[in-house]
């Protein structure tokens, strides 16, 4: 199971662009293309954790994050991958599931 939300990495547009997602980018391909960074991330978020050692880390089990590199995450995000690409990733056999946080 794949969940994109639980990922919350923090980078830029174009760091996305450059080098992916250090945790998913064998899902979600962003490396070198612009419009899969827009359709893949967000702007929306709330707080931040910064990682340096997941394993070990109580913050990072509590944000299922544990398994993850060393970085900057969001503690929560607001959206959801398109439909497109949930069917891309179902198609190659990888089943989807979202975390999302709404605002209610």
């Amino acid at each position: 199971m794949f969940d994109p939300r639980t990922l919350l990495f923090l980078a830029t547009p174009s760091e996305f662009k450059k080098e992916g997602c250090p945790n998913c980018e064998e899902y979600l391909e962003m490396k070198g293309s612009q419009d899969r960074v827009f359709d893949c991330t967000t702007a929306q978020f709330d707080g931040t954790i910064a990682l340096m050692t997941p394993s070990k880390s109580w913050v990072a089990k509590w944000q299922r994050n544990d398994k993850h590199l060393p970085g900057v995450y969001a503690v929560r995000v607001t959206g959801q991958l398109p439909s497109e690409i949930v069917e891309d990733l179902e198609a190659r056999g990888i089943k989807v599931h979202s975390r999302e946080m709404n605002e209610e």
